[in-house]
């Protein structure tokens, strides 16, 4: 069955959607939005970024799905990937900032969305309980 949702931030479509037997999540239906496709128009450089607060971690079917959408966007030859950002409370203001399991600086997270390279030292993330 269907979860409900447990924030405020769906449509009134996205409400419609959970309330259909016919295509419940039962049935293998799935629903998942991508945060972020992040571009710039000007050079045709384009990315995916899954946003997750309070260091939250992508589900296992959502690592499916993204990894689905990831292989199949290899081939365009401005795509940079797909990424997971992270943020200790809900934004690079107020606490620390992961980038696919790589702790990085506010100036580091503008120069990636800026789609630099970034040079990443290997840093240790504290346990997280699962």
């Amino acid at each position: 069955m269907t979860a409900p949702r447990k924030d405020s931030h769906s449509t009134e479509f996205g409400l419609w959607l959970r309330k259909q037997p016919e295509i419940d999540s039962d049935k293998g239906y799935l629903a998942m939005n991508i945060d972020y496709l992040w571009c710039n128009y000007k050079s045709g450089a384009w990315m995916l970024i899954e946003e997750k607060r309070y260091m939250s971690t992508i589900k296992r079917w959502q690592n499916q799905l993204f990894g689905l959408i990831d292989k199949c966007a290899q081939n365009h030859p401005r795509y940079k990937g797909f990424h997971i950002i992270q943020f200790e409370n809900t934004s690079p203001d107020d606490g620390k900032i992961v980038l696919d399991s790589k702790e990085i600086t506010k100036e580091q997270l503008i120069k990636f969305l800026s789609f630099e390279p970034l040079i990443l030292a290997p840093v240790a993330l504290p346990d997280q309980d699962i």
